[in-house]
């Protein structure tokens, strides 16, 4: 009987720098107090394969479109700026020597993970501000390529800072 659905309880979001270029990484490290993850849409474009004898338009699938970013939610602390500006700076030196910084959306409730490889962003972003609430910053990554799912990598924790 298949399961009615899954929680989204315990799942981890985590990055790796690749050792050999165009390879997932091995390992991954955590990023912390992660409050949303935003989904990746892949929308199929339509190529107009029509010829001038038909009345009605022609299509064929194209490429997918990811959208070219997705967001992440994170709570804001010194903990996690300190977590955020080593991956930004990880990321700025690999992509320096022609290496992508790969995500991975882990669940402990699936088989196999997401995986994208994206860049995020060059600084971190000054959040909204207002009364009585959580504060929290949101990433925007820019996504170079969508993996899909892959083999999973349980993320470990950042080092103490």
């Amino acid at each position: 009987m298949a399961l009615a659905g899954v929680s989204t309880i315990g799942v981890q979001f985590g990055y790796g720098i690749e050792s050999t270029k165009g390879t997932k990484p091995s390992t991954f490290t955590q990023l912390t107090r992660i409050n949303q993850i935003g989904g990746i849409s892949l929308e199929t474009e339509k190529i107009d394969a029509s010829a001038l004898e038909d009345l009605v338009t022609k299509y064929v699938a194209g490429r997918q479109d990811s959208g070219g970013t997705f967001s992440v939610t994170v709570n804001m602390t010194d903990d996690t700026i300190a977590e955020w500006t080593t991956l930004i700076s990880a990321s700025d030196t690999a992509y320096k020597a022609g290496k992508s910084t790969w995500f991975e959306v882990y669940s402990p409730y699936l088989n196999k993970a997401f995986f994208i490889v994206a860049q995020p962003p060059n600084e971190i972003p000054m959040p909204d501000f207002s009364q009585n609430e959580l504060q929290t910053v949101e990433m925007t990554l820019t996504i170079n390529e969508y993996k899909g799912m892959d083999t999973k990598v349980q993320p470990t924790a950042p080092s103490a800072s």
